[in-house]
């Protein structure tokens, strides 16, 4: 149990970070200082009990912290990851386990329609239903000199696995989401105040933004509830594996850090949970202080 009256500013690691840098997509055992997905802190209290949850992105970072907190909430939980990310996913269906729920891993790329069919058809296999999609996994390359270097191969990967699985996903999970059903997607600070540097990414990030407003309007009436979460900087292994320097980063945020994923999993219960039963089009800005509209 953390302290009720913890400092924020203080309770996680601040910056300056040593200097460290990874291959994409990036593992979590390198990253110094650690990334604190909840595994000693989070404490469920049985709001997600009995229900079915897919994650994308799920072996490491927000999705993992959100796949131990769903667990521990009581939901079944599958989460997808690339190949090389398989140790760890591992890590992730482990902790899923010891919180006493049934945990999936699967690999596949999600810029393919029809790899995003077998992970809805893998959750219905597994659990026998689907009440929660997280569509969390995404791809950001920076791009420090400009949008000349910028090029299609990127730009399609960005597209493809920040919005076209999002939009797949969405579509083949909505054929199955019971009323009380509920889509959550991750967004980012990016989506209102982009860095030049992910001119790429932070588009797609307020594109997700639109796209949530959009699709919870046309499914309300189904009884199924759409939001997202715009986190800021977040300490993930995407971090080290996808920007040249991260000595400083979160340094800019008014609480003078990062994020740590376990401070980010707590926004997605409560959107998953019958607690946010008349909240849907809303945008859940975890920002560490930054004013977003």
């Amino acid at each position: 149990m953390t302290s009720r009256n913890e400092d924020p500013v203080s309770r996680h690691p601040q910056p300056d970070f040593p200097a460290q840098d990874q291959p994409h997509p990036g593992w979590t055992g390198p990253m110094d200082p650690p990334p604190d997905h909840g595994e000693t802190s989070y404490e469920g209290i049985g709001l997600l009990e009995g229900k079915a949850a897919v994650i994308t992105g799920g072996d490491s970072g927000i999705g993992r912290a959100v796949a131990l907190a769903f667990a521990r909430e009581g939901a079944d939980v599958l989460i997808t990851h690339l190949p090389e990310e398989r140790a760890d996913a591992d890590t992730t269906v482990g902790l899923i386990v010891d919180a006493g729920r049934k945990g999936v891993a699967l690999s596949c790329d999600l810029r393919e329609e029809e790899q995003c069919r077998e992970v809805v058809d893998l959750a219905l296999t597994q659990f026998g239903r689907l009440d929660i999609l997280v569509n969390n996994a995404a791809y950001q390359m920076s791009q420090p000199d400009g949008i000349g270097a910028i090029d299609t191969e990127q730009f399609d990967r960005v597209l493809k696995t920040n919005l076209y699985a999002m939009f797949w996903l969405s579509r083949m999970a909505l054929e199955y989401l019971p009323a009380g059903g509920s889509i959550i997607n991750t967004s980012s600070v990016q989506a209102y105040k982009p860095s030049p540097h992910l001119l790429d990414y932070a588009m797609t990030k307020a594109a997700i933004v639109n796209f949530t407003q959009g699709l919870a309007q046309m499914v309300a009436s189904k009884g199924i509830r759409v939001n997202a979460v715009a986190p800021g900087p977040v300490w993930t292994p995407l971090i080290p594996a996808t920007l040249p320097d991260t000595t400083e980063f979160g340094k800019q945020s008014p609480l003078g850090r990062p994020a740590q994923p376990a401070e980010m999993a707590p926004a997605y219960v409560f959107l998953a949970s019958q607690r946010a039963s008349y909240i849907t089009a809303e945008v859940v800005n975890a920002t560490g202080g930054t004013p977003l509209p």
